[in-house]
């Protein structure tokens, strides 16, 4: 049985002001490394401008949930003073599957590293909160590709079970379908059946 965990609800942003210098915390659920990293890339583009784009992340980097990759970085801040107390608020919320870049521009007063841990703590609990906490399972991408002919029946069962899917339509009908890990062979056997074993699963 796949474990469940906690992670945030939905992208949020928070902002405040201390002594001059503007903190806006970014957070965004992910389920992979790699897009984790592509919103921490998106962001310091968007916020070129900025001082700091400060990174920290938790994933699990496999569907079993062993291994659990975290990562952060002070992005030129003193050391110690921005990227662990960021990570430090996911890991004592134990929230995982989840990214977070607090962006700061200097506003001509330094903070000192006492400052800045808690200001880069804030930014992070205020834009988690913001986000809201939720309790999650693993997930996985199944794609079940079928003829016209048998595009209905696969739709209707995705639509009575609830899962959330995009669909392509081309020379064939493929469904992108996202489901919990524990119920994707079941899905599969029961998109096979209903099909007479003309699907394509991937």
């Amino acid at each position: 049985m796949s474990r469940t965990f906690e992670t945030i609800a939905e992208p949020a942003t928070a902002e405040f002001v201390v002594q001059g210098s503007e903190f806006i915390g970014h957070a965004r659920p992910v389920e992979s490394v790699e897009a984790a990293e592509a919103f921490v890339d998106r962001v310091s583009e968007e916020y070129a401008d900025a001082t700091h784009n400060v990174p920290a992340y938790r994933v699990r980097a496999d569907p079993d949930g062993e291994f659990l990759r975290e990562y952060s970085s002070d992005d030129g801040e003193p050391s110690g003073s921005a990227g662990k107390p960021a990570l430090n608020v996911l890991t004592q919320q134990n929230i995982e599957n989840c990214v977070v870049v607090v962006t700061r521009y200097y506003g001509g007063t330094n903070l000192g590293v006492g400052g800045l841990v808690r200001a880069y703590s804030q930014a992070v609990k205020d834009a988690v909160d913001a986000a809201g906490i939720v309790e999650e399972r693993p997930h996985e991408q199944v794609r079940a590709t079928v003829a016209y002919d048998d595009s209905g029946t696969v739709r209707g069962i995705l639509e009575s079970e609830g899962y959330e899917f995009d669909a392509a339509y081309e020379a064939d009908v493929s469904f992108d379908v996202r489901v919990p890990i524990a119920d994707a062979a079941a899905l599969r056997d029961r998109l096979r059946s209903a099909t007479s074993g003309r699907v394509d699963l991937e």
